[in-house]
C-alpha cells in the first residue's frame, strides 16, 4: 500500500487476514475440485471411521491426509485393516487403530470418538448402512441435537454453470411437511458452507400448481409461503416446481415460470427418499457426476455414502465435511 507521497505502508497483518477471509466468504463454490482446494486452506479435521477395514475407505482417508485435509482414527479389525492396507499399498503409520471386531462395537466406538472431542466428522466403512445409524441415533450416544438429520448430496454435471445440491436421498423415506422444512434448513446450511449466500431452493413435484390429489404439491406450496413469511431463513424457496423447470431456464421461459428460482435452483428436494436415491444415481451413472454427500443435523458432519462410491466420492464427501464442520464451529 502507498501513501500520497509514495512511500510503501506495509499492511498490518492482521488486516491481510480479515482480507483473506472475506476472500473465501464470497467465493461460490462450482466444482467438486474447487470444495477440494478449500479444504486445503482449512485447519485439518480428523476423522472417525467405524468398520475402517475397507480399501476404498482406506485410500480415501489416506488421500486426505496426503492433502493436509484430514486425519483419521480407524476402528475397526486391526488385522483385516492392515492386510487391506498392505494389499492396496497404503501406509498406516499416520493412523492411529482401534482394533475392535464387533461391528456394533466399532459404530459405538467411532461415535464415542466424536461426543469425546476426539475427532469431528463421522464417517462409515464397510457396514450396513441401518447398523451404523444406529449407533448415530442411538440417544445415548451424544450424537443427537434435537434436529432431524437429512442427507445432503452435492452433483457437479458437465455442462452446468453450478454444482447441483439435493435432498433428502438416504435418511427420510416418506418426510411430512415439518420434516421437509428441516431438511431445506439442512441443506441451506450446506450451501452456505460453499459459498452460496441465498441458495435457490425448489421443492420439486410432477407439476407447477397445487394439487388436492398430489401430496407433495401442498407441502411444496406451504414450505415456500413460510420462506416468504420468514419462517425458513438464509435462501429463497419455490414449489412446486417440476424438475426441468428447476434446472434449464429454456424451460421456465418455454412454460412462462416466473420465479428467481426457475432455471436457477441450487437446491433440489425431492418429495422422498426414493425420488432422491434415483436421481442420484442417475447423476452418477448417467450424468458421470462428481458427487460428494453427507447427513447433516447431528453434532458433527456424517458421511453415509454406499459401500459401491469410489474413494474419489469418499474423498470429495470428506473435502466437503471439512467445509461444513469449520463453517458451524463443528
Amino acid at each position: 500500500m502507498y501513501s500520497g507521497k509514495g512511500k510503501l505502508i506495509p499492511f498490518p497483518h492482521f488486516t491481510i487476514i480479515m482480507v483473506i477471509k472475506a476472500i473465501h466468504e464470497v467465493i461460490i463454490l462450482k466444482t467438486v475440485n474447487e470444495i477440494i482446494e478449500r479444504a486445503k486452506t482449512l485447519k485439518p479435521k480428523k476423522i472417525a471411521v467405524a468398520v475402517a477395514q475397507d480399501s476404498e475407505v482406506l485410500s480415501a482417508v489416506e488421500k486426505a491426509r496426503m492433502a493436509g485435509i484430514a486425519g483419521a482414527i480407524l476402528v475397526g479389525s486391526k488385522g483385516k485393516i492392515e492386510e487391506i492396507a498392505e494389499k492396496s499399498s497404503i501406509s498406516l503409520t499416520e493412523f492411529e487403530i482401534i482394533d475392535i471386531e464387533d461391528v456394533k462395537e466399532a459404530c459405538a466406538k467411532a461415535v464415542s470418538l466424536i461426543t469425546e472431542g476426539r475427532a469431528h466428522i463421522l464417517m462409515k466403512g464397510i457396514i450396513d448402512t441401518s447398523i451404523f445409524l444406529k449407533a448415530v441415533l442411538n440417544p445415548e450416544s451424544g450424537l443427537r441435537t434435537g434436529s432431524t438429520l437429512s442427507s445432503v448430496g452435492i452433483s457437479e454435471i458437465y455442462g452446468y454453470d453450478r454444482l447441483i445440491m439435493f435432498s433428502d436421498a438416504a435418511m427420510n423415506p416418506e418426510p411430512d411437511f415439518e420434516v421437509k422444512k428441516h431438511i431445506i434448513e439442512n441443506a441451506v446450511k450446506v450451501a452456505h458452507a460453499i459459498g452460496i449466500d441465498e441458495p435457490k431452493v425448489a421443492v420439486l413435484s410432477a407439476k407447477e400448481k397445487v394439487d388436492p390429489k398430489v401430496a407433495s404439491t401442498i407441502d411444496a406450496k406451504e414450505l415456500e409461503n413460510m420462506n416468504k413469511k420468514g419462517q425458513i431463513k438464509g435462501c429463497i424457496v419455490a414449489g412446486p416446481v417440476a424438475l426441468d423447470i428447476a434446472v434449464s431456464r429454456e424451460a421456465a421461459e418455454h412454460k412462462g415460470y416466473e420465479n428467481p428460482v426457475g432455471g436457477c435452483a441450487d437446491i433440489l428436494v425431492v418429495p422422498n427418499l426414493e425420488v432422491g436415491n434415483v436421481l442420484y444415481k442417475s447423476m452418477v451413472y448417467f450424468a458421470r457426476a462428481k458427487s460428494a454427500g453427507i447427513v447433516i443435523g447431528a453434532k458433527a458432519p456424517v458421511i453415509v455414502t454406499s459401500r459401491s462410491d469410489s474413494d474419489e466420492t469418499k474423498l470429495n464427501s470428506i473435502a466437503l465435511s471439512v467445509l461444513v464442520s469449520d463453517k458451524f464451529g463443528m
